[in-house]
């Protein structure tokens, strides 16, 4: 699971019929540092969130199962709200940025 921000919602009309009914968020992808990270994603909301929400959101087979639709045309979907976050700083290590996704790992 990954950390976002809902920035915005969308509205498509057309779309994927397995698409029909789900509310579309567009989230940006954040650090642990609360820093946006790559490009904002598209996802279904399985939640109820709401824009400015900080969320918890899945990606591939996991968001297609949090949507109860495993055959759908889902690649992200945001599985949960978060209510507070607590990092302890002396374990966590900010890796070289060579992918340029920004990604973090925990330090051993």
């Amino acid at each position: 699971m990954y950390l976002g921000r809902v920035v915005g919602t969308l509205v498509a009309t057309r779309k994927d019929a397995s698409l029909v009914g789900a509310k579309l968020l567009v989230t940006q992808p954040l650090s642990l540092d609360l820093k946006p990270i790559g490009e904002a994603k598209v996802m279904v909301d399985t939640v109820g969130a709401g824009v400015g929400e900080m969320v918890i959101y899945t990606m591939g087979t996991a968001s297609r199962n949090a949507a109860g639709k495993p055959e759908a045309a889902i690649d992200a979907a945001v599985v949960g709200i978060v209510d507070q976050m607590d990092i302890d700083r002396r374990w966590v290590e900010e890796l070289p940025d060579t992918a340029g996704k920004g990604e973090q790992t925990f330090a051993e």
